[in-house]
């Protein structure tokens, strides 16, 4: 599990699974920032993981200030699924 900083918006939501460097991630929870003062691209704060880690997630056992920080660009970030989409 770690943190996700998305500069831009790849138009991902909670529950949604991204791809990044061929590795897919379940975003747990995503926080939107920049929306009034902030830069000129928001950036998306998420708490990203593997499948497996749902249930710790749900849980809460983890400690947010001791995760590992990503940033990565909007570009970079494939959306696989989105929350409540089903896949072919």
């Amino acid at each position: 599990m770690k943190r996700l900083i998305i500069n831009g918006n790849p138009d991902v939501r909670k529950g949604g699974i991204i791809d990044l460097d061929g590795e897919e991630l379940v975003c747990f929870g995503i926080s939107k920032q920049g929306e009034w003062h902030g830069p000129d691209r928001p950036q998306l704060w998420c708490t990203v993981g593997t499948e497996d880690e749902t249930e710790a997630f749900e849980r809460r056992e983890f400690i947010p200030m001791h995760l590992d920080v990503e940033t990565v660009d909007a570009e970079s970030v494939e959306v696989v699924q989105r929350k409540g989409e089903l896949t072919v």
